[in-house]
């Protein structure tokens, strides 16, 4: 059966040969993140439901970036509750003050994630990494705790869209204007639990930083997912970061999509959205 890069990812996590658009699957984590807003929640949701161990104390990253340093009381106490679980399960990648960043800026830069990997994270900007090739996605704080916990997360298969990118980036255009004119073209729920994967010549042109902006917002599409091939710059990017044997996947040439949308690059201007939806996009 043919199947898009997302699908491959996820086939290979759920330990199967393919899966189609809609199948309910279990699949292993690499990865599980959250913040200092959503970790507590997990935390509070995996303890009460009797859990005592994380399943892996190298696959759970917990990012103090919201509210840290904290601005009262109350934020002080969410970071307080995550520093007290890192250190009870000798968690090793918790980032505190002085150590943190962006959380989704961060995890690529130390190599936490990587190209053909599956991570979720309770943060709909978790969708970040797909520039890596990586399959990730953001969840509810509840289904973070079980991850936490056992590794394994549900997902039912997205389909997919098919964005073909040919041409460069005119000067002062970036991948925040690629994505803009995307989610201007299709709405904020144009992608809606959908794939969307970025294909065509024009890809090698964007940089890592054009397509962690474009896989960024694909989640304000209302997409489940953005993803990118791995090529040479992805693998550039992660030398010397992720030091751990990596899988790249491809889509099948005959792989299904719902919809293909033709995008030269060379054609975008820079893009602003206006209030009150991102979808609401002007060019200047």
């Amino acid at each position: 059966m043919a199947m898009t890069m997302t699908q491959k990812i996820l086939a290979s996590h759920a330990g199967l040969d393919s899966v189609s658009a809609g199948q309910l699957i279990e699949a292993n984590l690499d990865l599980t993140l959250a913040n200092d807003i959503t970790g507590p929640v997990a935390i509070r949701e995996m303890e009460k439901a009797g859990f005592e161990k994380v399943f892996d104390r190298s696959k759970i990253a917990l990012v103090m970036d919201h509210f840290a340093p904290n601005k009262d009381i109350k934020s002080a106490e969410q970071c307080l509750t995550c520093r007290t679980f890192s250190e009870k399960h000798e968690l090793v990648n918790f980032f505190d003050v002085g150590q943190m960043g962006i959380e989704h800026a961060l995890l690529p830069e130390k190599g936490l994630v990587g190209p053909g990997e599956l991570i979720i994270g309770a943060d709909s900007h978790t969708c970040t990494y797909g520039a890596l090739g990586a399959f990730s996605t953001g969840v509810g704080s509840t289904d973070l705790a079980a991850g936490m916990a056992t590794g394994k997360a549900w997902f039912k298969v997205p389909s997919a869209i098919r964005f073909h990118l040919t041409g460069s980036l005119p000067k002062y255009v970036s991948g925040k204007d690629v994505i803009l004119y995307i989610i201007g073209k299709i709405g904020v729920d144009g992608a809606l639990y959908r794939s969307m994967e970025f294909t065509g010549d024009g890809v090698a042109s964007l940089s890592m930083d054009d397509r962690f902006t474009i896989c960024n917002m694909a989640i304000e599409a209302g997409a489940k997912n953005g993803i990118f091939p791995v090529d040479e710059k992805t693998m550039a990017y992660i030398e010397g970061r992720v030091d751990r044997p990596i899988q790249k996947f491809e889509a099948d040439p005959d792989a299904e999509y719902d919809e293909t949308y033709d995008i030269d690059l060379s054609a975008l201007r820079p893009t602003v959205a206006c209030p009150h939806l991102p979808e609401n996009t002007k060019t200047i």
